[in-house]
């Protein structure tokens, strides 16, 4: 599975991004979940959202619950992350990844498959 994010740019504070991670390769994209992580300068990776292959199930880390909606096209093989109410704490390379899995995994040794990062700024 090759997977490439994009949509990453610099927003001011309590604006609004999205994400998108297109996957390809000779795989089934419903049977993969999704992830999205971060990682700011100087900070670990931080997983931000997960989604199931159905997209029936989605997790989300504290920080951005209520801000940030994960989302799935199967048909397009594409992830997104809908960031809304932009904080300069969001600001982080966004990286989107995939595992064959069924339930949607917060820890990003549990992914196989990674996308080589976007970045998100947000501004004060």
């Amino acid at each position: 599975v090759q997977l490439q994010a994009s949509g990453g740019g610099l927003v001011q504070a309590g604006g609004s991004l999205s994400l998108s991670c297109a996957a390809s390769g000779r795989t089934t994209f419903s049977t993969y979940i999704m992830g999205w992580f971060r990682q700011a300068p100087g900070k670990e990776r931080e997983f931000v959202a997960a989604i199931s292959g159905s997209g029936v199930i989605t997790r989300y880390a504290d920080s951005v619950k209520g801000r940030f909606t994960i989302s799935r096209d199967n048909a397009k093989n594409t992830v997104y992350v809908q960031m809304n109410s932009l904080k300069p704490e969001d600001t982080a390379v966004y990286y989107c990844a995939a595992d064959y899995n069924v339930v949607p995994r917060a820890v990003d040794r549990e992914y196989d498959y990674w996308g080589q990062g976007t970045q998100v700024t947000v501004s004060s």
